[in-house]
């Protein structure tokens, strides 16, 4: 049976790569829903005119909207679909692309509510990250293996002598 970590981990990296998938497709097509990709437009509009640099850059609203969907089409496939740790490459970028979003949302001064989704899929990411990374549990495994049982060693404090201290 699959440990609990192993079950977390990869319903996340499902849940989580479905969302991706599903937020750049709206960015890169009407076909799923034309006013949430008409939305998408008018923010990154919103977004490129507020930082300026970006357009020095040469990057206009609809490269960097497009760019950003297939980022997270990609990454979200990643996610979904492949094992190992391409899933956690994929987690990063994914993680790196969603504080960039917060930067936006920050930038043009959106209220709360147009950017919580932003905010709660990055903790998200980084919880998935975080467990997915996290090295397996050993103590148990190396108590259990130890030559006879770990209660019937006495522990230092018992192997201390006692009695009292002869000052001089």
């Amino acid at each position: 049976m699959a440990s609990p970590r192993t079950v977390t981990v990869v319903a996340l990296s499902v849940a989580l790569g479905l969302f991706f998938v599903f937020m750049g497709t709206i960015k890169l097509t009407p076909r799923l829903s034309k006013d949430a990709y008409s939305e998408m437009k008018r923010a990154y509009k919103s977004y490129v005119r507020a930082l300026p640099l970006l357009k020095k850059m040469g990057i206009n609203s609809i490269l960097l909207r497009k760019s950003i969907g297939a980022l997270e089409v990609a990454c979200g496939i990643v996610m979904t679909l492949v094992p190992g740790r391409p899933k956690d490459v994929a987690n990063f970028f994914l993680l790196l692309l969603v504080l960039a979003v917060l930067f936006f949302h920050q930038l043009v001064g959106d209220p709360l509510k147009r950017y919580a989704h932003a905010l709660v899929f990055g903790i998200l990411l980084t919880c998935r990250l975080l467990i997915a990374r996290k090295p397996e549990d050993r103590s148990s495994e190396k108590k259990s293996s130890l030559p006879g049982n770990a209660e019937e060693q006495p522990s230092l404090y018992e192997k201390a002598p006692q009695g009292k201290m002869k000052l001089s």
